[in-house]
């Protein structure tokens, strides 16, 4: 696979024992240590805004997420971002919030968006409509993300929409879900996983992990129940900017764990910001050694510029180097 054909736009056979054409799960199936990262989609509509910041990542992650409607605030689209960098050669996660369509328009994307050899999709049931900038907004949640799994699972595998009407051509795609380790109960979170694997999550990218201990309990767990031959884990990790940052997302968000000693470190450092980003490298250089880790997910909201740098520094890469442009 070249830019050349990526740009071409044309669907590209997947090598043996694959379900996409795509580089996140030639990495994974690889072997590789994989990064994914997220871009926070612009609210404009100039793609310059969304190139700018994908350029970010060149040469330190395998895939880009593109968040779909994120805290149910409003922004450009997943399904734009994904078709304006598909087309310059990046490799995209397409992320599908069951909170804003129907099983009719999300079979219809998952067609279009692989079409535009989006090879990657991720399936969430989204945020509730309450938490975001359009609280008045009719959430629909037709489908959740197990459910979601299933249909595109039969959509790729059996050709088939959800109403059993055939598809002529069948999206080829590697198919994710994410994944709380810190959530309560916590003795049933790997349980949770096992049943979006049966499901057809193919890889799993988790809320952050700052409580390694909680972390390495459950990545015993997955691999005790066999689960980590099944389906690739992407450990969630992310900087943060200030103790009171932490502070508050610690409070606020559920199912954030941050413990108290990363909350001291941010508080008494002279800059948080770039302890933040050390606490972050700390954290991912100790997520690889765990058993069943195939990677690291990225989220660095409105901290962008900082992921390479941190990716960098952390050497999880090894002396692999991901695509960029040009390449």
């Amino acid at each position: 696979m070249n830019i050349k054909d990526l740009m071409a736009g044309e669907n590209l056979p997947s090598l043996p024992g694959h379900y996409s054409n795509g580089r996140l799960e030639q990495v994974l199936r690889g072997g590789d240590f994989a990064v994914t990262a997220e871009i926070a989609p612009p609210d404009s509509a100039d793609p310059e805004a969304v190139y700018r910041r994908a350029a970010m990542f060149d040469g330190a992650v395998d895939a880009i997420n593109a968040t779909d409607g994120s805290g149910a605030n409003c922004h450009m689209s997943s399904m734009g971002v994904c078709s304006l960098l598909t087309r310059k050669g990046y490799s995209m996660v397409m992320q599908i919030s069951c909170r804003d369509k129907n099983r009719i328009a999300i079979q219809g994307d998952v067609l279009g968006a692989a079409a535009m050899n989006v090879a990657n999709m991720l399936c969430l049931s989204g945020d509730g409509v309450d938490t975001g900038d359009h609280p008045e907004a009719k959430p629909v949640f037709d489908l959740d993300s197990m459910t979601l799994l299933q249909v595109i699972s039969k959509m790729r595998d059996k050709s088939e929409f959800m109403s059993g009407r055939k598809i002529t051509k069948a999206p080829n795609v590697f198919l994710g879900a994410a994944a709380n380790p810190f959530a309560e109960p916590i003795d049933y979170r790997a349980h949770r996983l096992a049943k979006k694997v049966v499901a057809g999550a193919q890889f799993v990218q988790t809320q952050y992990c700052f409580d390694l201990d909680v972390f390495r309990e459950y990545m015993k767990r997955v691999v005790d129940l066999g689960l980590a031959e099944k389906v690739f884990i992407l450990a969630g990790v992310g900087t943060m900017p200030s103790a009171p940052s932490a502070l508050w997302i610690r409070k606020n968000i559920p199912g954030i764990n941050i413990p108290d000693w990363v909350i001291k470190r941010l508080k008494d450092a002279d800059n948080p910001k770039k302890e933040g980003g050390d606490i972050c490298v700390e954290i991912m250089q100790q997520l690889k050694e765990i058993e069943g880790v195939s990677g690291i997910h990225v989220m660095a909201f409105k901290q962008e510029e900082s992921v390479k740098d941190i990716v960098i520094r952390s050497g999880v890469l090894g002396d692999r180097k991901p695509w960029q442009p040009g390449d």
